[in-house]
């Protein structure tokens, strides 16, 4: 059975500058693979590319076995995709939001009202899902933001770096979210600078210097590869070391 989650052999220019060079992982389904590596990594392109944002140079990225490239529309309706970056319509209420986007996902009215009474009680989304999204916490944005991005119940999650801007309790819905996530047999992919993030919620892990996978492995396998007995220790050692 194929992985959820499939990067190939993907290679992303920006004039000169070669962003992501032939980089390689997948993620199966059940499985939390973090993605770890210093800021000008590769990391977000990466994750770009996977989602449909950018186009690779070379490669192929594949979502539940559906080519983005070939099949970007099909491949994106497994897919949802998560930053700290917000990106809400200050206009719309929360409800608004996410009607707006389930109905771009083609989910029927039927549906689309039954996801997203779901995703009130999973994310507590009742005190402030029919305010206007201009006028929350950063906190409840966020919970909006990831309600948005799985409306349409996707195989896999893309998450870059979603507790970048958060406080620990608006961080814990989060981890909360992809604990959920793991236990409906999803896929996901989680970018993160947080190591405690990476080592609580990561089956696998991949780090990246320059472009490339430098190494990969369980936090164990890390931490024996590096020659550190602590976690930040070992991303500090690939961060600097050759790849």
């Amino acid at each position: 059975m194929p992985a959820v989650i499939e990067v190939e052999s993907i290679v992303r220019d920006f004039g000169a500058t070669r962003a992501v060079d032939g980089v390689t992982f997948t993620v199966e389904a059940g499985e939390v693979v973090g993605l770890l590596g210093p800021n000008g990594a590769g990391k977000t392109t990466t994750l770009r590319v996977l989602a449909g944002l950018l186009k690779p140079a070379a490669g192929a990225t594949r979502i539940s076995g559906v080519d983005m490239q070939l099949a970007p529309l099909e491949a994106r309706r497994q897919l949802g995709f998560l930053t700290a970056s917000t990106g809400l319509y200050d206009r719309l209420t929360g409800r608004e939001m996410l009607q707006t986007f389930g109905r771009l996902q083609r989910l029927d009215e039927p549906a689309l009202e039954a996801r997203i009474t779901s995703l009130r009680e999973e994310l507590e989304l009742a005190p402030f899902l029919d305010k206007r999204c201009g006028s929350l916490s950063s906190g409840q944005k966020q919970r909006i933001n990831i309600a948005r991005a799985v409306v349409h119940d996707p195989s896999a999650y893309v998450l870059d770096e979603p507790t970048a801007t958060l406080d620990p309790l608006a961080s814990r819905d989060i981890l909360e979210l992809v604990q959920r996530a793991k236990a409906r047999n999803k896929a996901v992919l989680f970018s993160t600078h947080r190591m405690e993030e990476a080592e609580y919620l990561c089956s696998r892990l991949l780090f990246m210097r320059a472009g490339k996978i430098v190494a990969r492995g369980t936090s164990a396998e890390l931490l024996a590869q590096s020659g550190k007995q602590k976690l930040t220790d070992a991303f500090l050692h690939f961060a600097g070391g050759a790849p």
